[in-house]
């Protein structure tokens, strides 16, 4: 099953290339643009399930853009997050005025980020959002924030909560320390990468308990990976 779809307008492309990666990780299927008016375009030839939207855009501005998207009928109910480095109250206001459904400003930590997106999803489409992870016998709600193995409910941290849900997105695929660290505490965090083996040991020694198998698998001289040979979702 595709995942929802979602519209990255971001003309810077480092940004764009972060967004992508980590959206995709988690399950949706990601386009992206870098101007204004091809943005426009492509929203007339397909309207996404979201779309990230920056302000400041070669072609047509974001803030344009937003007004001329809630001018369509067709679009006029489309969830829009805007991403700026414009943080005062006056523009906050203005952008939320203009019809963007949530505001983020730059420099922000992307698992917010993938919070703001879950959560307006949860909102404007319901039947999009997964909000329970289920793989072999550990059952993650992202709701109650709960997470529960052959029906014993497990007590983790924030951090380790985080950690877990983010690799049960991806069952199988092989993270890099560097790439836990930026889709767990965000790219904005600087932390050395050996704080990631000590929150994977926090989380082992939650989860593993009475001899249970370990879905959390350790590549040597790559990472870590979420065991698929446990992974289902629903």
């Amino acid at each position: 099953m595709v995942g929802p779809r979602i519209l990255i307008v971001e003309d810077e492309e480092p940004l764009a290339l972060l967004l992508r990666y980590n959206l995709e990780a988690e399950g949706y299927s990601v386009d992206s643009v870098g101007r204004g008016d091809e943005a426009e375009i492509r929203l007339r030839e397909q309207v996404p399930d979201l779309v990230l939207l920056d302000w400041m855009l070669p072609g047509l501005s974001g803030i344009e853009l937003c007004r001329r998207v809630r001018a369509r009928g067709d679009t006029e109910r489309l969830p829009i997050i805007m991403l700026t480095a414009r943080g005062d109250e006056g523009e906050r206001v203005r952008g939320l005025a203009t019809g963007a459904d949530d505001y983020v400003v730059k420099p922000f930590s992307v698992p917010e980020l993938l919070a703001r997106v879950r959560a307006l999803l949860r909102r404007t489409k319901p039947g999009h959002v997964a909000t329970l992870l289920l793989a072999g016998d550990i059952e993650l709600d992202r709701e109650t924030r709960r997470v529960r193995r052959s029906g014993r409910e497990l007590h983790l941290g924030p951090t380790e909560f985080k950690l877990l849900e983010f690799l049960m997105q991806s069952p199988g695929r092989v993270f890099t320390r560097e790439q836990l660290l930026d889709g767990v505490w965000g790219h904005d965090v600087y932390i050395d990468e050996r704080t990631v083996d000590v929150h994977v040991g926090r989380l082992r020694k939650a989860i593993n308990r009475a001899r249970s198998p370990d879905p959390i698998r350790t590549v040597r001289g790559a990472g870590y990976a979420f065991d698929e040979t446990f992974a289902r979702s629903e």
